[in-house]
């Protein structure tokens, strides 16, 4: 059973900054930073207990190619995403988001 994935709407600012980011770093690194947020959202969704709890409840997700990791957390059939994390920024800055 896959879960369907919900955005916090700053974890949402966070991934559309990042991204351009990226594409004002070099053509298609953007692009290529989305593929892999999406494909691991995706993973989330189909194994959302395979990541590490972090905080009850919220897991981390680490994309390997990029130093970020999804925070997230699973209410019901729900995984919420509540931030997109960079490895070099403030730790724990999205507790608080629901």
């Amino acid at each position: 059973m896959s879960h369907r994935a919900r955005l916090h709407p700053a974890a949402q600012r966070e991934l559309d900054e990042a991204a351009e980011f990226y594409d004002f770093e070099g053509p298609g690194l953007g692009t290529a930073f989305l593929d892999e947020i999406e494909r691991a959202v995706k993973q989330i969704g189909e194994f959302p207990e395979s990541s590490p709890v972090v905080l009850a409840p919220v897991r981390k997700k680490v994309i390997s190619a990029f130093p970020y990791s999804v925070m997230y957390s699973v209410i019901d059939d729900v995984v919420i995403v509540l931030a997109f994390a960079h490895h070099r920024r403030r730790p724990f800055y999205w507790r608080g988001r629901e």
